[in-house]
């Protein structure tokens, strides 16, 4: 997965671009954890507790939902998980149409647990570096 963090020095804000199929996780850490410090080392805690352990851990932000698993990290946005809660509740098995997959793919990163830690260390790293408060 490539990734490249910017910092934006007229008004201070961070950005962050990922790779095709993975722009959700970019928004995550942008807007979900952004440079909040304890929230990323929250964050990195409950995955390396994951990894170990096992089962599963969540958190649902403003706009994006986080699901970390032994083996994958999943970050949705809550419309998403709010739609798929509400099909399965109603058993509803109709095909989405292809807007609505289209949709999905830009409010949905899947990528492997190790590779989600890489990109939230280097987040963190690159927050410290240049002035989080």
């Amino acid at each position: 997965m490539d990734y490249e963090f910017r910092r934006n020095t007229l008004d201070g804000s961070f950005h962050a671009e990922l790779s095709m199929g993975h722009e959700a996780l970019g928004r995550w850490l942008v807007d979900e954890v952004s440079t909040n410090l304890e929230e990323i080392s929250e964050v990195l805690s409950a995955s390396q507790h994951i990894s170990v352990s096992g089962g599963e851990w969540q958190r649902a932000g403003k706009e994006l939902h986080l699901t970390l698993s032994r083996e994958e990290a999943l970050v949705q946005t809550n419309a998403v998980v709010e739609r798929e809660l509400s099909s399965e509740i109603s058993n509803d098995s109709h095909e989405q149409g292809d807007d609505l997959r289209d949709y999905d793919e830009e409010s949905v990163s899947l990528c492997g647990l190790e590779d989600f830690n890489q990109v939230l260390n280097a987040w963190q790293d690159f927050i410290k570096r240049y002035g989080a408060r």
